[in-house]
């Protein structure tokens, strides 16, 4: 499943875990994507959205 949100683009970033001996190792951070019933255009999608796009209200949900 596509880790990237439809509505505001979020994606997975990259960067470096540290460990308390300041040794880095490469690690992912992913946005918690949701896939919800959304109305897009009149009409009733699947559309996967990240939570802080649900929570702001950026879309309408299908009933």
């Amino acid at each position: 499943m596509s880790k990237v949100c439809d509505i505001c683009g979020k994606s997975p970033s990259t960067g470096n875990m540290v460990s308390h001996s300041n040794r880095k190792t490469k690690r992912w951070w992913k946005p918690n994507i949701h896939k919800v019933s959304a109305v897009v255009n009149g009409e009733v999608k699947k559309v996967r959205i990240c939570s802080k796009c649900l929570k702001a209200g950026k879309i309408t949900r299908a009933v």
